[in-house]
């Protein structure tokens, strides 16, 4: 009896031991875990080479904010402005007085002497200042400085077409990233819709009501549903990862972006646009741009064509020691005098050299400007593309959100049928998918919708952060 006691007291031990190690093992098993099972904390992200925080989620217009104020390219843009602003100034330079100067000393290997008598010093000092003035130069400084000042104005065209195209690349994937919202809500419901029936077909198989193909055909759609879901959280986060990007943010920041695909009518008609494009498009402002500082480059090829005039002032000290104050030899006057003087030179004749480069330069300037009325071409072909997109868009909306509304009550028919023994698998899953398709047609439809606005509202050159109706 006492051994039997004993084995009784050891197993209790045991069993109690047991008991108080499992909690620890699955506290322990839960630490080793791997993070991917658990939710990320968001941490706020930094953007790379600064010190601010960027928000932890983001809607469309913060988000357009953002990138303009850190993508690399909108800083390289303005960096380039900042550069044509330096040019100018430094053109308008040219056209003012320069003023040089010049020192030095002079020394002869002996005394200047006349019929035997010391008559000049051995060692000259002379200081002198000279300011000259450009007063006609076959218009050349004139048309460089006019030509800078364009290049100005067009680099401030091309900070508005880069920061245009990141608006339009921020609005394109923003709104795919929203329909892989839609699509991995819609997949997750068609999941939990296919596990429901599989339960439902599954209960009514083990009492013999249904044959065992309708359970094989519930799991191979529910196993075809949850791959459709998994390629959809990975369009999830591929368009995340571009919007970080986009933004110069890092690639694995947990940002939320918020918001939903909406539908709002958009009411400018086609002349409207157009007439928005042809004043506002960068690409036209870069265009006749580029065809006035041609216009200018001609100017200066022709400028030899001219005589070319600059006036000088001079001032002059000189003397027999470093100061330059003092000289025995030499009277007051020649100590210390200016002179005032205006010079002109033309090279009348260079074998059609400044002829060709001339005429050369012309037939550049009729380039650019068939180039532009190319760009011109081709900006109204885009609106009207896009207003076209933008139309048969919206008439996709009207028709898928029916078809949404149509296939969920057809789904919900053709369950109650089931249900009630009266309609077949076959029907049940046809409806399923049904649905399916028609939710992935609605999302397409508004991801487009919204997809050709940005692009309408970026050909009309009109930056709209927030992709509002206007």
């Amino acid at each position: 009896m006492r051994s039997i006691a004993y084995a009784y007291v050891f197993v209790l031990t045991l069993v109690l031991g047991v008991a108080a190690f499992l909690p620890e093992a699955a506290r322990a098993q839960a630490s080793a875990t791997p993070a991917r099972a658990t939710k990320p904390q968001a941490r706020p992200a930094t953007v790379p080479g600064a010190s601010q925080a960027a928000p932890s989620s983001f809607d469309l217009k913060s988000a357009v904010d953002f990138g303009l104020a850190n993508n690399p390219t909108i800083v390289s843009a303005r960096a380039q402005l900042l550069g044509s602003e330096y040019a100018k100034n430094s053109a308008m330079a040219n056209m003012l007085p320069t003023a040089s100067a010049n020192y030095g000393f002079t020394s002869y290997d002996r005394q200047p002497r006349t019929a035997g008598t010391p008559s000049g010093d051995q060692t000259t000092w002379t200081a002198n200042l000279n300011l000259d003035q450009p007063v006609f130069t076959g218009f050349r400084l004139l048309s460089t400085y006019q030509k800078a000042k364009l290049a100005k104005e067009q680099n401030e065209a091309q900070l508005t077409s880069a920061e245009l195209s990141l608006i339009s690349a921020i609005q394109t994937n923003y709104l795919a990233h929203l329909k892989a919202k839609m699509d991995v809500k819609s997949a997750e419901d068609s999941v939990a819709r296919l596990k429901s029936q599989l339960k439902v077909t599954q209960a009514f198989y083990d009492v013999g009501l249904k044959p065992k193909l309708d359970v094989l055909q519930a799991q191979v759609d529910l196993a075809t549903s949850e791959q459709t879901l998994l390629i959809d959280h990975n369009s999830l986060d591929t368009t995340r990862a571009k919007l970080n990007s986009l933004l110069n943010l890092p690639l694995e920041a947990p940002i939320e972006y918020t918001g939903d695909l909406a539908y709002t009518p958009f009411s400018l008609t086609l002349s409207d646009c157009l007439a928005q494009a042809y004043k506002n498009r960068p690409d036209i402002k870069i265009g006749e741009k580029s065809v006035a500082m041609a216009e200018k480059d001609k100017t200066i090829a022709g400028s030899p064509f001219y005589p070319q005039v600059s006036a000088d002032y001079n001032y002059y000290k000189t003397g027999d020691g470093p100061d330059v104050q003092s000289s025995k030899y030499l009277s007051n006057h020649s100590k210390e005098y200016w002179t005032v003087g205006a010079n002109a030179s033309w090279a009348f004749f260079q074998w059609g050299s400044t002829y060709n480069s001339f005429k050369s330069s012309g037939e550049t300037v009729n380039k650019l400007r068939a180039d532009l009325e190319n760009t011109k071409l081709g900006a109204g072909f885009e609106v009207k593309q896009y207003i076209l997109n933008q139309r048969a868009a919206a008439d996709r909306i009207d028709v898928a959100r029916k078809a949404v509304e149509t296939a969920r009550e057809s789904y919900r028919m053709a369950m109650a049928r089931y249900q009630a023994q009266v309609g077949t698998n076959t029907d049940l899953l046809t409806a399923q998918a049904s649905v399916s398709s028609s939710e992935a047609q609605l999302s397409q439809a508004l991801a487009d919708y919204g997809t050709a606005l940005s692009n309408l509202y970026v050909a009309m050159g009109e930056k709209n952060p927030p992709l509002e109706i206007k």
